[in-house]
């Protein structure tokens, strides 16, 4: 099993609870990874980089009869695990709460997101969110995988188990349910957990995500980022259990391992995509982890960043 490192290194060293995809990687340097619909119907268009969820209409599935979720009712953000109850700077809404019900979460691109329940080393049961970026792997939270900082006796380290539910809504598992025990993050989130370098993985052992589909992610300069909208959708916990809510705001800035938005999210959502559409096509920029008064934020996908997701997909 790979362990943080006990010496200095780049803070991006990508570290994992399976001995071999541990260490560093040498990738080639593409602009961005192209997403998926998946092989399921269903698609939601978009417009002016935002999604259409006005009217939206429940896509009936052959699969939604056959799995029931878990209860997660009460479950803390899997952020508390690591920050304590509740995160300092907690996810937010900002100004109105302008968060939209996705009620059609088998339809492509919202059966891309997860509600994960997640189980920590020492049994405690927590929430959170992960998306698809390939057929068995998902992007989500460095602290989702990896807990750190906690005083709970038992607590820090890998999470046990996380079962990963795409496209849940309420109680109805339209793919089902696949518990996933190997994971992925970096050494400056699991040396000490600094917030700058708070990404991870979930790898599933199967490949869910053809069916799903995924969102494709890559590295764009300032700029560009700060004309965009950041998209999110995901599992908050204020809402009811296991439904899936979805917001969009500009982004108001960002530095080289930071994007900041007045997305709206909540506790639960740690570990969404905070995504652009281009051409109808929908790439991941960041991974949201952090609120704060005025903007929330996530983990800026760099070249640092995107060598390592490109790796964990592989």
């Amino acid at each position: 099993m790979s362990n943080p490192a006990s010496t200095p290194t780049d803070p991006h060293t990508p570290i994992s609870n399976q001995p071999e995809t541990a260490g560093p990687v040498t990738v080639a340097e593409p602009v961005f990874q192209p997403p998926s619909e998946g092989s399921g119907s269903g698609a939601v268009g978009t417009a002016d980089g935002t999604e259409q969820v006005e009217g939206h209409v429940h896509t009936e599935s052959a699969l939604e009869d056959m799995w029931t979720a878990p209860a997660t009712s009460q479950l803390l953000d899997i952020g508390a695990a690591s920050f304590g109850p509740p995160p300092p700077e907690a996810e937010s809404v900002i100004g109105p709460d302008d968060r939209v019900q996705i009620t059609n979460t088998a339809a492509y691109p919202w059966r891309v997101h997860a509600s994960l329940l997640i189980t920590a080393a020492d049994g405690s049961l927590w929430i959170g969110t992960g998306w698809f970026i390939g057929p068995h792997t998902l992007a989500t939270a460095g602290h989702v995988v990896y807990i750190t900082n906690s005083d709970v006796p038992g607590r820090n380290g890998w999470v046990r188990s996380i079962n990963v539910m795409p496209g849940r809504n309420g109680s109805t598992l339209p793919f089902g349910t696949v518990t996933a025990t190997s994971f992925r993050t970096v050494t400056g989130w699991a040396n000490g957990g600094d917030e700058n370098y708070d990404y991870g993985a979930i790898i599933i052992p199967s490949d869910l995500g053809n069916t799903v589909g995924w969102f494709g992610f890559g590295v764009w300069p300032d700029a560009d980022l700060e004309s965009e909208t950041a998209n999110i959708s995901g599992y908050p916990g204020d809402k009811p259990t296991g439904t899936q809510w979805y917001d969009n705001d500009p982004i108001a800035s960002v530095n080289p391992l930071k994007v900041f938005y007045k997305t709206d999210t909540k506790g639960g959502q740690s570990g969404s995509a905070a995504y652009r559409i281009i051409d109808g096509n929908r790439y991941g920029v960041a991974i949201h982890a952090y609120g704060g008064l005025t903007t929330n934020s996530g983990t800026r996908i760099n070249q640092a960043v995107y060598d390592n997701l490109v790796a964990w997909n592989a």
